[in-house]
């Protein structure tokens, strides 16, 4: 189904996903805060991708950087220089747009008029700030608009410690910063976000086939965690589009409500960032092959994706309205593994006789997952509650749990139910979530 963004939005907030920023002050263009559900999710959405890039691998391992690292980085990488978007401003509205995003390079999107704009400068992304007491020019540092380059300056640090052969990967997810001069579709393109990267180092000759291999199985990583097969293309990157760094570079793109966009780019960096990093520092960082006595850059394979925009992508592929009895029901099919909550515990009313053990059955089965413990409404408001978060399973404690020591279990996607002993219910949930 199509839906719009309003509708993920005012969901978002409403159940807790997302919230503004800032909101009692009236907010903060652009900024976010992640709610108790939004954490959840987020969270999972990351652990599924450590899971199948460095967990599953022998031949991954992770690493964190710092946020703020010193300027050479960014020199050596040519961010300093080059990390630029054209800037240009309405002269009638005083409005700043991106040059290569508007859809009429000759028309204010802003206030109608045409033929206003300013010739186009470059803006640097990068945020600056200073290190130290004084706010002076060699104190100058940037907030990291990537997190590559923390891999890169690591790199031997990496191989050494852990006594690495090519071909291999070190991984990393953390926060990133890029001063966007028209940030917008709601979390999709912020200042602040959280990136998932990793740099998969091989010989130069293994290259293309390596970046062949990231292509289909970061393809396969979202079909394998429910994403719509029709929702999700390849799309390459032409010569002029190519990076200055890049021998092929491909985007893996979702169909969000405003159309196609990138939810991730897998590139082939060739050698350029160890060289730049080499030159600039004055350390080697040739790889050396025991076996052939030879000495040379590894070639780099670099699926980048962005941890927020593929967690906003999931949440509005699984948004779904169907007819149920003459009603709207609103269901999120998230995965059972992004769920926020992988089940709630319902007693069937808030008399203490249910109440009290029902509550003693969820304390047991927070050891195992992450769950909701909810009392409040009739049992079928509640039910659509969990519908609408993504809850995948509802166990309710009823009178007859008092008798028989069993509870209903009702699934999410199929509204079946089954009655289930209390002690074996771990096991039954156990065959269903984690698979």
């Amino acid at each position: 189904m199509s839906i719009s963004l309003d509708t993920i939005v005012n969901l978002s907030k409403r159940r807790g996903f997302v919230f503004p920023s800032s909101e009692i002050y009236g907010g903060l263009r652009s900024a976010y805060d992640y709610g108790p559900l939004g954490t959840e999710l987020l969270r999972n959405v990351k652990n599924e991708w450590w899971r199948s890039l460095v967990q599953l691998r022998p031949d991954v391992v992770g690493m964190d950087s710092a946020i703020i690292q010193s300027r050479r980085v960014w020199v050596a990488s040519g961010h300093e220089q080059v990390f630029t978007d054209p800037l240009v401003e309405c002269r009638n509205c005083h409005q700043r747009f991106r040059q290569d995003k508007l859809e009429d390079p000759d028309q204010c999107p802003s206030c109608g008029l045409r033929g206003q704009f300013t010739e186009p400068r470059q803006f640097n992304l990068m945020f600056r700030t200073f290190m130290g007491p004084v706010e002076a020019e060699e104190n100058l540092v940037y907030l990291r608009p990537e997190t590559a380059q923390g891999i890169f300056i690591n790199y031997e640090n990496v191989r050494r410690t852990c006594r690495l052969k090519l071909p291999f990967g070190i991984a990393q997810i953390g926060k990133s910063f890029r001063n966007e001069i028209t940030p917008g579709q709601f979390v999709f393109r912020t200042r602040e976000f959280e990136q998932m990267e990793m740099e998969f180092f091989c010989r130069p000759e293994e290259s293309s086939r390596w970046f062949e291999y990231w292509v289909d199985h970061r393809r396969q990583w979202y079909l394998d965690l429910g994403m719509t097969e029709e929702h999700l293309r390849i799309r390459p990157h032409s010569e002029d589009e190519l990076s200055h760094y890049s021998a092929a570079t491909v985007d893996v793109e979702y169909l969000f409500p405003w159309g196609w966009d990138e939810l991730e780019g897998i590139a082939n960096r060739t050698d350029f960032d160890l060289r730049q990093h080499a030159e600039h520092s004055g350390v080697d960082l040739r790889y050396f092959d025991e076996q052939t006595g030879e000495r040379f850059f590894p070639h780099v394979i670099e699926p980048a994706a962005g941890a927020t925009r593929t967690t906003f992508a999931f949440l509005i592929d699984a948004y779904t309205e169907e007819e149920v009895n003459g009603e709207t029901r609103v269901v999120l099919r998230l995965h059972h593994r992004l769920a926020p909550y992988k089940l709630a515990v319902l007693p069937l009313s808030k008399k203490p006789e249910l109440v009290e053990p029902a509550a003693k059955l969820a304390d047991a089965l927070r050891h195992h997952w992450m769950l909701e413990f909810d009392v409040t409404q009739s049992i079928g408001r509640r039910y659509r509650r969990q519908d609408e978060i993504g809850t995948p399973y509802c166990v309710t404690f009823d009178f007859d749990s008092l008798e028989d020591h069993a509870v209903t279990v009702r699934d999410r996607d199929t509204m079946l139910q089954d009655r289930v002993s209390m002690d074996r219910l771990v096991d039954y949930l156990r065959d269903k979530l984690e698979v």
